[in-house]
């Protein structure tokens, strides 16, 4: 069977055991001999002599003896931390395949083409596998010699005679499809492996896609460290793996770099990061950690809340010089000299002197805290100047003598005192005319209003801080002390993030590269990005290439067409996802009577009907509805002795239903969804775009089916 290159999806696997495993003819190797063994077998076999080589690589590690290797506790216990990551690396996870393709090159990689080398064979999995004697039997998907899986074509077989694919029942090969690229006479077709992969019902949490991945999330994936990359993605075009594989591939090419500096995965909230949390463990990829921006800039304990209007003030980037001016506010100049009694000696550095000091430290632009350390170091060098002159030969501990002079240190305290970045922020928000002094210019007084607290706070600690204050603490910390920079930032539903929070995440990846994943038709915030241009520009990328994907593997092609009835109203001039799935799924609306105040109602009724009728199919099931809506949906799931989980609580096959608040939807994904009263679900956001842009992600969790139930009439935007 001819085979075109992979294809990948949001929430993708390996590839899945068909109902009719391709085994029509004996594949050749690449010089043109037929294998002595039945195909099938052949390749089980080359499998479990696999899982023993790795079995062996695992026990390797395990019976190295590392006592007495290094020179203290601190490095043996580095060192036995690194043993044990490397053995967790090395699990051999039994049902998920260990490799997924095979690549039969026309020549040795690397050797001159007219000489006529003959070709290797390498067979393409998550992981490296080697013998006893060192010779590959997995090469890693990451390394060069397996891009050709991704990128060869027809048009352009980089050297690839054979391109076989395999299908699995759990970690057992059950199938292949072979593509011979460079036979002229066999038609590029549609390959039932990758098409049923995409439309295979799936229980638990996102799995990875190193099986599925098409050529332009491949160049994606394979883009270089030192640049940055934002894609937009509408539902279903495998965004959020892409971002993964991306770490991952990253990992692999800039290991030692990466090690230094580190990685990290940020994402919209803890469902989903325990939704995402087994794609890069099952890699190998052991070290990579996950946050939330809330996770980032927990200076404070949040407890309270903001309105929308405070909301979208305080997340604007403006704020970011509001607080640069309250900062430096508290630097003075100096009316007194620095008088220095060392021995019988005084030195007198004058106050224009020190003024000259201050005025270079602010004209420099560096951080309050670094600025307020080099002071006392600058007027002590005044003070060596004038030892020198008199004939002294001071050294450089006697500079830092005078540096820890008590008058050094009383006039930097009154000159440059310290600042406690939750303090100043307290302060803005608390003291109306300190808000107004460094708000002039910057923001109205309807603003200034808009975002002053109506209750005075005693202390830090008593505050109910809301998220957004937690980003200005952030932003003011950066302002006094340096945020440490990692080597590669991955944001995912970044569409969702205000401009102060695109710096707080920007300042994490100053020096480093930074993935940004999103939509921008999914945006359900008040603050939600516009454009990606403005977006990157506030994290500090501007020069970020912007990707596009627009071809769809999730989403059934007829629940994406209805959904996309929205993005005329909530993204014009957004190109819409285009389903390359074959089966269109199931997809129903259906009109309930209105509602009955003495008993359950028949909408009610018609939803845990609907949820019946989705659990009697294979796969995971989502309730979704409007916030309001969850308390009454529980109590008729309930009733009617339907069990069911929240998000972020593992489906099991006993449990797969999960009944998911609207706010929480993003991100996630169910094979099958009911979703309740779309009404609802856009009347429970402060404006009718955020909530259209709400329902446009609901309406599309959906794998394999979705079922639309409601009383109340529909949005007519989805007439």
């Amino acid at each position: 069977m001819s085979t075109p290159p992979a294809v990948g999806h949001e929430d993708p696997t390996d590839p899945t055991d068909p109902t009719d495993p391709t085994d029509s003819t004996d594949p050749t190797g690449p010089t043109g001999s037929a294998d002595p063994m039945d195909p099938l077998l052949r390749e089980r076999s080359h499998l479990a002599a696999s899982r023993s080589a790795l079995t062996a690589m695992r026990e390797d590690v395990e019976n190295l003896d590392i006592r007495n290797v290094t020179a203290n506790w601190v490095n043996a216990a580095a060192l036995a931390h690194q043993v044990e990551e490397r053995i967790k690396a090395l699990a051999d996870l039994r049902d998920t395949p260990l490799f997924f393709g095979r690549l039969d090159y026309l020549h040795a990689p690397g050797a001159d083409k007219a000489e006529g080398a003959e070709g290797e064979r390498f067979y393409i999995g998550r992981r490296h596998v080697h013998d006893a004697d060192g010779d590959p039997m997995v090469i890693d998907w990451r390394a060069p010699v397996s891009q050709p899986f991704y990128q060869a074509s027809k048009n352009n077989p980089l050297d690839v005679a054979l391109r076989r694919r395999f299908g699995y029942t759990g970690g057992d090969l059950s199938a292949y499809e072979d593509e011979h690229l460079t036979d002229p006479d066999e038609a590029a077709g549609t390959s039932k492996l990758l098409q049923q992969e995409i439309e295979r019902p799936r229980v638990g949490p996102m799995r990875d896609i190193v099986a599925t991945i098409q050529p332009e999330q491949d160049e994606i994936v394979r883009s270089g460290l030192g640049g940055s990359v934002c894609v937009q993605g509408g539902p279903g075009t495998g965004k959020t793996a892409v971002g993964l594989h991306r770490v991952a591939y990253l990992l692999y090419a800039h290991r030692e770099r990466l090690a230094r500096t580190g990685t990290l995965v940020i994402g919209p909230n803890r469902s989903f990061l325990h939704y995402i949390e087994q794609v890069l463990p099952a890699l190998g990829e052991l070290e990579v950690k996950q946050a939330t921006v809330d996770d980032l800039v927990a200076h404070v304990e949040v407890r309270g809340t903001d309105g929308a209007a405070a909301a979208v003030i305080k997340g604007d980037a403006r704020m970011a010089e509001v607080l640069r001016r309250a900062v430096y506010s508290h630097v003075s100049m100096p009316t007194e000299p620095v008088m220095v009694v060392r021995g019988s000696r005084r030195w007198r550095v004058p106050a224009y002197e020190v003024e000259d000091i201050v005025r270079q430290l602010l004209d420099r632009g560096i951080r309050y805290g670094a600025a307020r350390e080099a002071l006392p170091q600058r007027i002590a060098h005044a003070v060596l100047v004038q030892m020198e002159r008199s004939g002294e030969a001071p050294d450089d501990r006697v500079q830092d003598a005078v540096a820890r002079n008590a008058a050094v240190k009383a006039v930097v305290k009154a000159v440059w005192p310290p600042v406690d970045p939750a303090k100043l922020v307290l302060r803005l928000l608390t003291d109306a005319d300190f808000l107004a002094a460094h708000a002039d210019g910057i923001l109205d007084e309807d603003e200034q209003k808009e975002i002053l607290w109506a209750k005075p706070v005693r202390s830090v600690k008593s505050a109910k801080w809301a998220a957004a204050d937690a980003v200005l603490i952030d932003e003011a910390t950066d302002l006094v002390e340096r945020t440490h920079s990692l080597g590669h930032v991955v944001l995912d539903e970044a569409q969702d993030l205000s401009p102060m929070q695109y710096r707080a995440v920007g300042r994490r990846c100053t020096t480093g590269s930074a993935t940004v994943l999103g939509d921008l038709a999914q945006g359900t915030t008040p603050w939600a990005t516009r454009s990606w241009a403005e977006a990157l520009t506030h994290l500090g990328k501007p020069e970020a290439v912007v990707e596009e994907l627009t071809a769809g593997f999730r989403v059934p092609t007829d629940v994406i067409t209805y959904a996309s009835r929205l993005l005329p109203y909530i993204a014009p001039g957004l190109t819409p996802v285009a389903s390359i799935r074959e089966n269109p799924g199931h997809f129903e609306v259906r009109a309930t009577s209105p509602t009955n105040p003495t008993s359950p109602t028949t909408g009610d009724a018609a939803v845990v009907a609907a949820c019946e009728e989705s659990l009697a199919r294979e796969g995971s099931i989502g309730l979704i509805a409007a916030d309001a809506r969850i308390p009454v949906l529980a109590e008729a799931l309930t009733a009617a002795g339907i069990t069911y989980l929240s998000p972020g609580e593992e489906t099991t096959y006993e449990t797969r239903l999960t009944l998911v608040p609207a706010s929480l939807a993003k991100g996630l994904e169910y094979d099958y969804v009911v979703l309740d009263e779309p009404r609802a679900v856009v009347d429970g956001e402060p404006d009718e775009r955020t909530g259209l842009r709400r329902l446009y992600v609901a309406l599309t969790r959906a794998v394999s089916g979705l079922i639309v139930t409601h009383a109340a009439p529909l949005p007519p935007q989805l007439s």
